[in-house]
């Protein structure tokens, strides 16, 4: 593999770990692992500034946005900061922070690093007037209503000399004593348990329910003042004014004149933690000086001035009781490790994903072994090691299954793939089930009305055995003894809307597999009809831009079933959209036939998603990176200087928002 093919490979890794974390709120790989494949990305990508892209995880911070809020931008973006796990990584930062000041003396303020979600408070006149996530770092989820409900938030502050208008931040946290509570009513009611503190509070606060944000008693630990009429030039100064003023600030932050003295903290807090209230993962170093910070700077990412260390993960040993092997949605098997429980970083650990038959050779795993488990970054349990010594003799190792556990199918393992998966997409309850559940996905069909718990339901009972099968549901069939019409006719309602739902949506909530959101628009526009995609060929799909031999078979293969034809004639019968819209058909041109084109910086007429669908419109290619096949640059505000430097040196034309729309509309 290329180094060039390597850096795409990372990309797209990376872009699904970010969406994982953020999005879904459930995390695949710990912080460390992350990290570790950044800095390998960054070093590739400095070697190549040929291969340059906006979109690279490389230069965007992780996004939780849920489109369900009022999206808000923040005044100041909301970095994230660098991460470190050793304390020659502290010492090489303190050196960096040491040269950008040119030896002048500075102090570093210590805080605790919380594992929560991250806040933005806005107080006017000393009055919260707005609550914002993080969001994706320019843009948040206004959450003004669901951070009222925690008490520890002040809404209205202590007398004192504040500011007119400020910003605070911080992190809403859970504790650890309502997350167990949470835990145990949810088991006792045979409900998914949260898998750590900080997804309960994340999946808490974007509730659109207050009084249930209420009864859940989350936390606020603040951390950074912002203003332009801060009262101290100090950081920890303007804490402990913070602090006058009302809001919760750790106890424990302290300020450091000298490296060992941040290595003592450090120290202190890596045992001392696990007496505290809330979930913390480490500490957060920064320059104390808002002078110093500010001559310091930023990276396009973090601040140069503050660096996060990272706690090494709590390793415990249990004992390996089985094996037992999951079906997701895909048809892809994830074998998981059953264990005596054992409690680690403040819960009780008692499975791990084991993630494929080549992890589990990897350990040689054996039955009845002892293995080492550690929670990474402290959320998901995973297996480190085995403690071979304690296996006991004639043991044999762990074998991969063969048939698929829930229908007995015999399993496939795809070229190129890691993931064994079960090819019965017809009659596999787990893939039955995970396909409406994400036929049914806001960026699917978007039937916001139904969730995965009602999909089990109505799949044990019997009223659905595919997606098809939603359109016949009744409102007496699913209200039980009529006391819950109202939502029976929510659920019915919702799903009628979807028969609006554009015909490339249709075709992504299909849930062929291999055919992510991206591809199922181009199949849809360049067929713009399930007629034509039911009878496109291998040859036809391959020559199509973005479309491989892998996910091409897949598409043929989908179409070819007749239980997936059948599906197809039901949807059609019930109206949902089979063709793209007359007025998609008649905008659509070839004025951008051929051309590839990058789109770079802030626009003003329309979002960049609007400009992607234009071009994608009238017959051109969106593509993430500057090289000699690109076409042009559609270029809004604050372009970035090495993409600018990058396109004078390849000659390639830069054309503004006023350019491309009359280049489109002539």
């Amino acid at each position: 593999m290329t180094e060039t093919d390597r850096i795409e490979q990372l990309r797209k890794e990376l872009h699904r770990h970010n969406y994982n974390y953020y999005v879904l709120n459930a995390p695949q790989i710990d912080d460390c692992e992350f990290d570790t494949l950044m800095k390998e990305l960054q070093e590739l990508e400095a070697r190549h500034p040929e291969m340059y892209d906006a979109n690279s995880p490389t230069q965007r911070v992780g996004s939780d946005l849920n489109s369900e809020f009022q999206q808000v931008k923040h005044r100041y973006p909301m970095l994230s900061l660098a991460n470190t796990y050793s304390e020659e990584d502290v010492a090489e930062w303190y050196a960096q922070v040491k040269r950008g000041l040119e030896g002048e003396d500075f102090e570093i303020c210590c805080e605790m690093k919380y594992d929560g979600l991250s806040i933005s408070l806005i107080y006017e006149d000393g009055k919260l007037t707005r609550a914002v996530t993080r969001g994706d770092g320019v843009h948040g989820d206004d959450v003004t209503a669901n951070v009222r409900t925690i008490k520890s938030i002040p809404l209205v502050l202590q007398q004192g000399d504040y500011p007119k208008e400020f910003e605070i931040r911080g992190e809403i946290l859970m504790p650890w004593h309502v997350f167990e509570r949470l835990n145990a009513e949810r088991e006792a009611a045979e409900e998914p348990l949260f898998a750590n503190p900080r997804n309960a509070a994340s999946g808490t606060l974007k509730s659109q329910n207050s009084e249930m944000v209420a009864s859940r008693q989350l936390d606020a630990y603040l951390y950074y003042l912002l203003g332009e009429d801060i009262p101290q030039e100090g950081h920890y100064e303007n804490l402990m004014k913070a602090h006058e003023w009302g809001f919760k600030i750790f106890d424990g932050t302290r300020k450091a004149k000298t490296l060992q003295e941040v290595y003592d903290f450090i120290k202190y807090w890596d045992e001392e933690r696990k007496n505290l209230p809330v979930a913390t993962d480490g500490i957060v170093l920064k320059v104390n000086s808002l002078r110093q910070q500010r001559s310091l700077g930023y990276t396009s990412k973090s601040p140069r001035w503050a660096i996060a260390y990272k706690f090494k993960a709590e390793r415990q040993r249990t004992k390996l009781l089985e094996v037992t092997y999951q079906v997701g949605r895909t048809g892809a098997i994830t074998p998981v490790a059953n264990m005596e429980p054992v409690q680690l970083a403040g819960t009780t650990v008692k499975r791990a994903t084991l993630n494929n038959e080549d992890f589990i050779r990897s350990f040689n795993l054996h039955e009845g072994d002892y293995v080492f488990v550690e929670k990474g970054g402290e959320i998901i349990p995973k297996i480190v090691g085995v403690d071979e010594d304690a296996r006991i003799p004639g043991t044999q190792p762990i074998k991969f299954i063969e048939r698929c556990p829930e229908c007995g199918t015999p399993l496939v393992r795809y070229e190129g793939e890691a993931a064994h998966y079960c090819p019965n997409d017809a009659t596999c309850a787990p893939q039955i089930k995970g396909r409406i559940e994400h036929f049914i996905s806001r960026k699917a069909m978007n039937i916001d009305s139904l969730g995965p718990e009602t999909i089990d339901e109505y799949y044990r009972i019997g009223l659905v055995r595919n997606v098809a099968d939603l359109y016949d549901i009744q409102v007496q069939q699913i209200n039980g003894d009529g006391s819950r019409t109202k939502s029976a006719q929510k659920i019915v309602q919702g799903i009628a809307n979807s028969r609006n739902v554009p015909f490339e949506r249709v075709v992504f909530a299909l849930g062929i597999r291999f055919v992510g959101e991206t591809s199922a628009r181009i199949l849809a526009r360049h067929f713009k009809s399930m007629d034509a995609l039911e009878r496109a060929t291998l040859d036809e799909l391959t020559q199509i831009n973005g479309i491989g031999e892998v996910m091409a078979r897949s598409v043929i293969t989908y179409f070819n079933n007749p239980t997936n034809q059948d599906i197809i004639e039901r949807l059609r019968w019930q109206g949902l959209q089979m063709q793209l819209s007359q007025e998609q058909l008649a905008a659509a041109t070839d004025k951008l036939k051929g051309l590839s084109i990058v789109i770079s910086g802030v626009f003003h007429h329309h979002s960049r998603d609007e400009y992607k669908e234009m071009i994608e419109q009238n017959g051109g290619k969106n593509v993430g990176s500057i090289s000699g096949k690109t076409s042009f640059i559609l270029a809004g505000d604050n372009m970035g200087p090495s993409k600018l430097q990058k396109a004078e040196k390849l000659g390639i034309r830069i054309v503004n928002e006023d350019e491309f729309l009359e280049m489109i509309e002539q």
